[in-house]
């Protein structure tokens, strides 16, 4: 029991000096099976490949500029239809969250939308737009402006309606309440949102890409399927696995704790 002990005190000390580690260390032991597995040849090659055939793999498609260029479009893809839908999405849940009329006619069509799925999109977007960009910024837009535009409208409403009440009785303008009551009251639960957006606009991609992309992670694991290639697909996996984690737990999460320590007070 003090071998166990003093073995945990002494993890969680080298995690709190470099968080990498607990990061990497719940996948070892996956690796390990991963590695058993294969070398036992429990399953054909051709279908369970190795973690070092995954790694050649990842070596030369690197190498031949194959994986960074599929890598930069993906990633270019999902900033452009998220910077739109940040753009959009903010404003109107504002919007029908500060406005009665607007809440009323909007709010209906909001959740009918809502209800139809993004891919669900695809059949008339390709008639369309074709297999090309605008059918994919549509969809991780689409995707995206949702959680966006709802949390907005839920951070709004949890602001204690005294606090805008006083700015305004202290002679506070209308912009001024937007800018410097509400939006900071509602800032917290605005990057919530952004954070399941983003999460969801990066799948929908994803799915984007197998169905109509002509480049990209998903287009990558699509090609590799018809070329009877499970390295490349168990790739593409690992690859959207760790990228998000790396954008969600190094950039997302922290904005969003920041965030919410910063701005969090006005809504409580």
């Amino acid at each position: 029991m003090n071998v166990a002990l003093h073995v945990w005190s002494t993890y969680v000390r080298l995690t709190e000096r470099w968080p990498v580690i607990a990061t990497l260390v719940p996948f070892l032991p996956i690796l390990a099976l991963w590695e058993i597995l294969a070398w036992a040849g429990v399953f054909p090659p051709a279908f369970f490949p190795s973690p070092g055939n995954v790694v050649k793999s990842f070596v030369t498609l690197t190498y031949k500029g194959i994986l960074p260029d599929y890598l930069q479009d993906s990633l270019v893809r999902l900033a452009l239809g998220a910077a739109i839908g940040i753009v959009l999405g903010i404003p109107f849940g504002l919007l029908i969250a500060t406005n009665k009329i607007a809440h009323r006619v909007f709010w209906p069509i909001l959740l009918f939308f809502q209800a139809i799925g993004d891919i669900a999109w695809l059949p008339i977007l390709l008639i369309w737009f074709g297999f090309g960009l605008g059918t994919m910024t549509f969809v991780i837009v689409y995707t995206v402006l949702f959680p966006i535009v709802l949390n907005t409208v839920l951070g709004v409403e949890t602001i204690p309606r005294d606090l805008p009440r006083a700015a305004r009785s202290l002679g506070s303008s209308s912009l001024s309440v937007l800018c410097h009551v509400i939006l900071p009251g509602a800032l917290p639960n605005i990057l919530t949102g952004l954070r399941n957006g983003l999460g969801y606009g990066w799948r929908a991609l994803i799915a984007v890409e197998i169905i109509v992309g002509t480049s990209g992670i998903g287009f990558l694991m699509f090609d590799a399927r018809r070329a009877g290639s499970t390295t490349e697909i168990i790739l593409g996996m690992i690859i959207l696995g760790t990228l998000w984690y790396i954008v969600d737990a190094w950039i997302l999460a922290p904005l969003e704790k920041a965030t919410g320590e910063r701005w969090g007070i006005v809504a409580s």
